[in-house]
């Protein structure tokens, strides 16, 4: 409690605005909006008498400073009242009803959006967790102030959590890159998003963190005297060109750790080092109008040669998080790594890009019309999100939120050049159904670019798509596959199962049977007992698994998942007929838990699958892979043994020889497709056998499989490659 006593706690109203670091002036308050906040934390800090925090610190101070933080951000009187009582109802005896009669139904609604749930109300944590989630969405499309004042208050928690336990520490911080930093994104929001990022990072992987955070230190310290001439070359062309001292601001660019990370994960950077990462200076030009933007585009390029493909206008494109700007890549030497990244934007774009929302309220003296629009432009998905029908029970909501909100975006036109804005992994039925449910059900074929696609096919930022339609009709059960690739979005699932659910459940009934007979089929289980299957679910009769499988309620891959977790103790789906040995999965070596991480073999001792190895992390490639008796890890210095990582091999693999049948009309490249299926879903071939007949290809394959599930997917991607007509598993016998 020592701590607590040497904090000194705001007993005045100057005291409280100097906690601030500002004054009534600077903040633009009038008497009564002080008063206002005044009146609010002395309530608070009543409230939360004789309450510490984990660290000692008295509690009411957690409530301060996200008040500061949204004081900085321009926030109003409104908002700072209701971050100053945000915890009262929540952890004190003080209900929402007494907020709402001190401070009124505004102040009282932004309190109750952002507190939890009692543990009382709904005792499974995970759901309480998930209803927590979705209250604070539904509070959020109301008034979108509640999800910046818990943005606000999970900054602070996460920059405060010493004290706690490194179960809870990782748990918050898993939760806010999943849930959080995500929405602040979204809400473009990026200065909050970013710290956000950074500090679960840190928590999540801090040996990872710290290895990034040195190259970067470096990268600065190294690039400082170049970054600068450029800055200082900049604002003297500016200057020259008649832009005026003082209208115009030229920076170095601050560079996220956990955004280098992100990046070191993409195949763009796979193999190329984090020095290639580290080396790409920033610099930041704002400016006044849009045509300055553009002006200092050229000037730019008249002064360094553009990389081709890395300039983006954001202006002209504006994305649908309202983030506007210019991006170019320059060369600046003759180094293969001596590139700079130019963000060009409007003071008016900077503070929007920077706060998000908050611009709604940082410019409510002047076009406040306009701000209200791209406010509203901003929640507008939420408000689509919520219509879902899925959206009443609160884990899929959440399973929702994560797949189709709050991924990573591509962003593609319609014919008449719309901007539909979806989540990496789209395809033509998901742009389809977010255009519009009846052309989603009536979406037969598409158009990317000009140019006829597959229904599968991913779509890419910039293409340009148009739906081809059917008069009448609906969706295929095929779409509803996992297997085939067709359909991304919980959304546009949400809209099939649907439809499906409202057909006849005689019809829905005879479609599952069908379905399930003939997977079962394709993968030689004619006897299969299905009351095994039964037991295992949650369904009561073989009847209504069929129906939940006809309507798309239970997907047929969620089948055979559940099959083959049964199968697992028992072994008896997939015979081994003859000895399998166990298999190394030498492409997944894991570092401290994270796989994906950069590594690379040390030359010095050649590390085999099955020794004993150990990891050393390196300035600029990630991480060495060494023997452990390796000679030159046995004679590190003692400072240097603080970079070993504990590395491991992949899991053992256990695989079973499935014989399979493949009927196709012969063509070109059928094999070579084939066999690329088999690569992309690490299936190894024992034996091949192909006879052709009358233009009818006949082959039989002997594959090395793990489980039933993963025969499933192989079997139904070779299914749906052109000129095959089936593919299916023969058992002896």
């Amino acid at each position: 409690m020592a701590v607590a006593q040497e904090l000194k706690l705001p007993n005045t109203i100057e005291e409280l605005l100097e906690f601030f670091h500002t004054n009534r002036e600077t903040l633009g308050l009038t008497d009564n909006e002080v008063k206002l906040i005044w009146m609010a934390y002395n309530f608070a800090r009543a409230a939360h008498e004789g309450q510490f925090r984990e660290s000692g610190e008295p509690y009411i101070i957690h409530p301060l400073n996200i008040a500061k933080y949204l004081i900085e951000m321009g926030f109003d009187a409104e908002t700072i009242a209701a971050a100053l009582l945000h915890d009262v109802a929540e952890d004190t005896t003080t209900s929402i009803d007494q907020i709402r009669e001190q401070f009124g139904p505004t102040i009282a609604a932004l309190v109750d959006g952002v507190t939890k749930l009692s543990k009382y109300d709904l005792p499974d944590k995970s759901k309480r967790d998930a209803q927590a989630i979705r209250k604070l969405f539904l509070a959020m499309i109301s008034d979108a102030r509640v999800i910046v004042i818990k943005l606000a208050d999970r900054l602070h928690n996460l920059q405060t959590l010493d004290s706690v336990s490194e179960e809870r520490k990782k748990a918050k911080a898993l939760e806010t890159l999943e849930i959080y930093a995500p929405i602040a994104e979204r809400l473009g929001i990026w200065q909050i998003k970013g710290e956000l990022e950074d500090l679960s990072f840190y928590y999540l992987d801090p040996n990872t963190y710290n290895v990034i955070a040195q190259g970067l230190q470096k990268s600065v310290g190294a690039h400082e005297q170049v970054l600068n001439q450029i800055i200082q070359k900049t604002v003297d062309k500016m200057l020259e060109m008649g832009f005026q001292p003082g209208s115009f601001e030229v920076t170095g660019r601050r560079k996220y750790i956990y955004s280098i990370y992100k990046k070191m994960q993409t195949p763009k950077y796979e193999g190329q080092g984090i020095d290639r990462i580290y080396d790409k200076l920033g610099v930041r030009v704002i400016v006044q109008t849009i045509p300055d933007c553009y002006a200092v585009l050229g000037l730019i390029h008249s002064q360094w040669s553009p990389i081709p493909g890395e300039i983006d206008d954001y202006i002209g494109m504006r994305l649908p998080s309202g983030y506007q700007s210019l991006h170019t890549t320059v060369k600046y030497g003759t180094g293969k790594n001596d590139v700079v990244e130019f963000q060009i934007r409007t003071y008016q774009m900077h503070k929007e890009a920077e706060y998000g929302i908050a611009a709604h309220w940082l410019y409510k003296e002047k076009s406040f019309a306009k701000r209200d629009a791209a406010l509203e432009q901003k929640i507008k998905w939420m408000r689509q999100m919520l219509e879902e029908p899925q959206s009443d029970d609160p884990e899929s909501f959440v399973s929702v939120l994560k797949t189709d909100i709050l991924q990573d975006r591509v962003y593609v036109f319609t014919p008449n050049g719309d901007i539909i804005d979806l989540p990496v992994g789209s395809t033509p039925i998901d742009f389809a159904y977010s255009v519009h449910t009846d052309i989603g059900h009536r979406c037969r074929g598409a158009k990317v670019n000009g140019k006829l696609v597959p229904l599968d096919y991913v779509l890419k930022t910039g293409d340009q798509v148009t739906i081809l339609t059917a008069k009448h009709g609906g969706p295929s059960r095929d779409w509803l596959n996992p297997n085939l690739g067709l359909v991304a979005t919980q959304r546009a699932k949400a809209k099939i199962r649907q439809w499906f659910k409202r057909q006849d459940r005689e019809q829905n009934l005879t479609q599952g049977k069908s379905i399930l007979d003939k997977e079962f089929h394709r993968l030689g289980l004619k006897d299969f007992d299905l009351n095994i299957l039964l037991q295992a679910s949650e369904y009561k009769s073989i009847e209504d698994l069929y129906v939940a499988l006809g309507c798309g309620d239970i997907s047929l891959k969620k089948i055979i998942s559940t099959l083959s977790d049964v199968d697992k103790e028992k072994e008896a789906l997939l015979e081994r007929t003859s000895t399998a040995p166990l298999t190394k999965d030498t492409n997944g070596i894991s570092v401290l838990g994270v796989k994906g991480l950069l590594t690379s073999f040390a030359r010095c001792c050649n590390p085999a699958p099955g020794d004993d190895i150990v990891g050393y992390i390196t300035r600029g490639r990630g991480a060495t892979i060494h023997r452990r008796d390796c000679p030159n890890i046995l004679r590190l210095r003692e400072q240097d043994r603080e970079r070993l990582v504990a590395v491991s091999w992949g899991e053992p693999l256990r695989t079973y020889p499935v014989a399979v049948e493949i009927k196709a009309y012969d063509r070109q490249g059928l094999m070579g497709d084939i066999s690329g299926v088999l690569k992309e879903e690490s299936v190894n071939i024992q034996s091949v056998e192909v006879k052709v007949n009358h233009n009818l290809a006949t082959i039989n394959l002997i594959l090395e499989i793990g489980d039933i599930a993963q025969l499933s997917k192989v079997l139904t991607r070779i299914e749906n490659l052109p000129n095959v007509m089936e593919s299916h598993r023969i058992r002896p016998g």
